[in-house]
């Protein structure tokens, strides 16, 4: 076993957040194969995989987040199957609460102890990009419970992508603005005045706690 790999096995966290990063820089090529949405899936199988792996450590209810995940493993293999919106609804609503769940374990986890250690200080990285997905997945929800509810200056009408509505959550969560993707209906901007009041209170309560934390050890 190489260093790489034993290093990503005695940190979840960091193997977590690469899985993820790397996801980010796959998304764009994925979407535009002809089979980008099948390919987009199993990654976020992978995700899923990484993630439950983290909830494992953490002090939560695990039934939970493996029903979720049994759910969602369901769903996208039917999805190849057969196009129906309303499963594409579910799933999209499967997915949303599983990463919030996944988010919300590792918040537990970093904050279960009285000190910082390396892993958790990379879990603080993983939990923001699951937050920013989770986000992302309500966002997809509410595009396809309200047709138009995000609007963009490249094709303004169309309905947006993922990887589009991914960005808006990862620039609405980490408080640099909200970018050339706008929230125009009222659940929609619901949805964003709620990931920016999440984005402060995961700075200002476990950010700072475990910068409070490293410094003091």
């Amino acid at each position: 076993m190489n260093a790489q790999q034993s290093f990503l096995l005695r940190y979840p966290s960091a193997s977590l957040l690469f899985i993820q990063l790397l996801g980010i820089l796959l998304y764009p090529f994925l979407e535009e194969l002809s089979r980008g949405r099948a390919v987009i899936g199993a990654f976020g199988i992978v995700v899923l995989v990484a993630a439950l792996r983290m909830v494992r450590r953490s002090p939560t209810i695990h039934w939970i987040a493996l029903t979720l995940a049994g759910c969602i493993l369901a769903l996208t293999i039917i999805g190849e199957v057969r196009s129906d919106p309303v499963l594409r609804l579910t799933l999209a609503a499967l997915e949303a609460a599983f990463y919030f769940y996944a988010a919300a374990s590792l918040i537990a986890y970093m904050m279960e102890d009285q000190r910082a250690t390396t892993d958790e200080l990379f879990a603080v990285g993983a939990t923001f990009t699951l937050l920013a997905w989770a986000f992302a997945y309500s966002f997809v929800v509410c595009q396809l419970l309200i047709p138009g509810s995000f609007t963009a200056l490249h094709e303004p009408d169309a309905p947006r992508t993922w990887l589009e509505l991914l960005f808006l959550s990862f620039t609405i969560l980490s408080g640099v603005g909200i970018g050339d993707i706008l929230p125009v209906t009222p659940m929609a901007r619901a949805l964003v005045m709620l990931e920016q009041f999440a984005g402060v209170m995961y700075i200002a309560l476990v950010v700072s706690r475990l910068i409070g934390l490293t410094i003091r050890r």
